[in-house]
């Protein structure tokens, strides 16, 4: 059986580009749901709640994909 082939490595550059897409996509959605400008927030005023917010959010995110990719 063989682990590294053309096919293994396509199939992992497919599903992390749809990951990625995936990712931004509910980035965008949190960001628009927040109801301030969520990078502003974080950025100029330094609001550090939002930030540990929008944090667990892309870490849940990136969980529940990965874990879709992997089963």
């Amino acid at each position: 059986m063989d682990l590294i082939s053309i096919k293994n490595i396509i199939n992992a550059f497919l599903y992390s580009g749809i990951g990625l897409i995936v990712l931004g996509i509910s980035c965008y959605i949190f960001d628009r749901l927040t109801p301030a400008e969520l990078w502003k927030e974080i950025g100029e005023k330094n609001n550090m709640p939002l930030a540990v917010t929008a944090a667990a959010m892309i870490l849940g995110m990136s969980i529940i994909i990965a874990a879709a990719i992997h089963s």
